[in-house]
């Protein structure tokens, strides 16, 4: 039988049969309703001044947060997922970097707000949060993009249980979906030579700035007659994302070595296909050469099989 302690404290108890139960091993449990007015329990004291001392601390809580304030955490609970994201994305002002940006906005957009968006913040859970999971394995979605997704579910959240919509934290006890990233072969130059030599005219000037200045894939397709700083230097400043360019902070880029091969390739497509108004060398119709060219020259590149020899 529970043991009533002052008028708002709550209560503590054995949820036990035990025909002695201040005697017997089982941990004492509380009963208590929080800021928002909400019941609820825990459990795991060992002894009943445990119990105690962790309901008057509670207490003490409740009181020193004022009404107004708890009336807005429960305004705040009954927000949905998708109302509270929209609010939280504009606070990323540290958030500059576009492809970082671009996969969060893609995550909420596609996945997030589809499978939760209508749910109120208050009725998020853990098992809410596991079923999402269970659902993105579902319907397909990779184990590298599961672990992007929930991060930044979790930081959504995360942010909304520490500004009390929650009165638990929403995402407690939620393993990361495991992902273990493939291997990666670094082509022999053998490889890429034979490659240089089947490619299309764009692709092979794609490959060989990957190769010989080492530059990603997005940089390399954002090659431009411009960033040859000097016969052996080429300043990376920019990337071409998806179908978009991202650049980073004024002022900021990197200097790579320059191969005379490299620099002969940039002089011979630009004498021969010329240049946009600011100097890009690969286009498609839409502007950019974009991933999905790339994408669709390296397999057939490939024989039909990303990956493939040909």
């Amino acid at each position: 039988m529970a043991r009533q302690l002052a008028r708002g404290m709550g209560s503590f108890f054995k949820d036990c049969d035990c025909a002695k139960p201040t005697r017997c091993p089982h941990p004492y449990s509380i009963r208590f309703r929080d800021a928002l007015g909400k019941q609820r329990e825990e459990s795991g004291y060992a002894t009943q001044d445990d119990a105690i001392e962790r309901l008057t601390q509670l207490y003490a809580e409740k009181k020193t947060t004022a009404p107004s304030v708890a009336a807005a955490r429960r305004e705040l609970g009954r927000q949905t997922v998708e109302e509270y994201a929209k609010q939280w994305r504009p606070r990323q002002r540290r958030m500059t970097d576009y492809s970082t940006g671009w996969h969060i906005d893609s995550s909420i957009n596609v996945h997030i707000v589809p499978r939760l968006g209508s749910r109120k913040l208050n009725s998020v859970t853990p098992m809410v949060v596991e079923r999402f999971l269970d659902e993105m394995g579902s319907d397909g979605v990779g184990r590298g993009n599961q672990v992007n997704i929930f991060r930044v579910l979790k930081t959504i959240l995360r942010d909304a249980y520490t500004k009390g919509a929650m009165a638990d934290d929403p995402v407690k006890g939620v393993q990361e979906p495991e992902y273990v990233r493939g291997t990666v072969v670094i082509p022999s130059l053998g490889y890429v030579t034979k490659a240089l030599t089947v490619a299309d005219e764009d692709l092979a000037l794609e490959i060989g700035m990957m190769a010989g200045c080492g530059l990603r894939n997005g940089e390399a397709r954002a090659v431009n007659v411009h960033n040859v700083v000097a016969q052996d230097a080429y300043r990376v400043r920019e990337q071409i994302h998806s179908n978009k360019l991202k650049h980073r902070k004024a002022r900021e880029f990197r200097e790579v070595p320059l191969p005379r091969s490299v620099r002969e390739a940039i002089e011979r497509y630009a004498e021969k296909h010329g240049t946009t108004r600011d100097g890009y060398l690969l286009r498609g119709p839409g502007g950019y050469f974009t991933e999905g060219m790339e994408r669709r020259r390296v397999k057939k590149l490939c024989g039909g099989r990303p990956g493939g020899s040909s």
